[in-house]
């Protein structure tokens, strides 16, 4: 599928959150955002990902009605939002520092928006009670924010945002303050929210990992431009561009020029000297220079010839074992950090530094992709 039809690609069903020809400019000369195009179905858990500065975060924050937009329209269940203030927007926000009323209990906090919209005291506590029961904190409704732990204040700013029974939930690096274990559970707890519940969420992270656990689909910023909208197992193994082939998991690039197209099949002349077969993705004609991308998982040591398409002698330069594989890093064909994941099976022979092997991988499992320098 070509960059142009992956992008333009619809959800399924109707939009309900809609970013139409949006552009934003602090400036009046450099474009955070360019001309974003992006439709979200509701009940969708769609994430934006990308490093800093990438125009994510603008993005929500437009959506959230914290930023105006430059130029465009953004719609809301099909009604433009552009001159609608952020409180009459009905949207839940969840923020990396909480932003909890350090002075209020738990449950005054959840109820803080409940009595902004005029709801009855009876009203207020039942939404306060299930609020606290769906994120596990029952009993917590006593206690104020800082006799809490990281995990359970995280909880109780998810429930804040969903108390309210709105239809759109952003969240913008709501797990960055957790540590690695506490931020992994947090991850499936808000995914399984996001299931029970069917509410559509627009989350905003520069984890890739992250994003690839959480969404149904991830669009991928980079320069203020989405650089591929897809679901992640198609993000992971069928990258676009190069930069989403780098920015999405471990990636070997190996860098060549094409010197035949056959069936949507590149040869590549690689700079070191060896001929290599691939899947053309991103490349048109013989002459183009393109990066290769293949994972580490996709390449096996010593491989029957039947079972690849490629074969090319490595040298092993390092041997770290991880417990159910050994991370191998080798040369091969002029890359030095070329990594290959070995099972940790009894079928694999031992390994050695220093050693010289011949490693392959199918021509489908590889990617003719843009050039990348760096």
């Amino acid at each position: 599928m070509s960059v142009a039809a992956e992008l333009s690609a619809e959800p399924a069903g109707e939009a309900f959150v809609r970013f139409e020809n949006v552009q934003k400019s602090y400036d009046g000369e450099i474009l955070v955002v360019k001309d974003l195009n992006l439709d979200i179905p509701k009940g969708e858990f769609l994430t934006m990902l990308g490093p800093s500065g990438s125009g994510k975060t603008t993005s929500l924050m437009m959506l959230a009605g914290f930023e105006p937009a430059t130029h465009g329209n953004i719609y809301l269940d099909g009604q433009s939002i552009n001159n609608v203030p952020p409180n009459k927007r009905g949207i839940g926000m969840v923020f990396q520092n909480y932003a909890l009323f350090p002075h209020m209990t738990v449950a005054e906090n959840l109820a803080f928006p409940l009595h902004v919209r005029g709801l009855s005291k009876s009203e207020i506590e039942t939404k306060v009670r299930q609020a606290l029961e769906m994120v596990e904190l029952p009993e917590m409704g006593g206690r104020r924010p800082a006799q809490l732990s990281g995990g359970q204040q995280q909880r109780v700013a998810v429930a804040r945002a969903l108390v309210f029974d709105p239809n759109l939930i952003l969240m913008d690096e709501p797990l960055g303050a957790l540590d690695k274990q506490l931020r992994e559970q947090m991850q499936y707890e808000i995914k399984h929210i996001h299931e029970n519940l069917g509410v559509t969420v627009v989350y905003v992270t520069h984890d890739q990992s992250e994003a690839l656990t959480m969404s149904d689909r991830i669009a991928v910023f980079n320069d203020g431009v989405i650089q591929q909208l897809s679901t992640p197992d198609d993000l992971y193994e069928r990258p676009q561009n190069s930069f989403v082939a780098q920015f999405i998991g471990e990636n070997n690039k190996l860098h060549g020029k094409v010197t035949k197209l056959t069936d949507g099949i590149a040869t590549v002349d690689l700079d070191g000297g060896e001929v290599v077969t691939a899947a053309a993705v991103n490349v048109v004609a013989n002459g183009d220079r393109t990066t290769l991308s293949l994972r580490p998982e996709r390449v096996e040591i010593e491989p029957k010839k039947s079972s690849v398409d490629n074969i090319v002698t490595g040298e092993i330069r390092e041997l770290i074992y991880l417990g159910d594989h050994v991370r191998t890093r080798m040369s091969v064909a002029g890359n030095d950090e070329f990594i290959v994941k070995v099972p940790n099976s009894a079928g694999h022979k031992p390994l050695a530094e220093g050693a010289k092997v011949k490693v392959g991988w199918k021509a489908e499992d590889c990617r003719a992709l843009d050039p990348l320098t760096s």
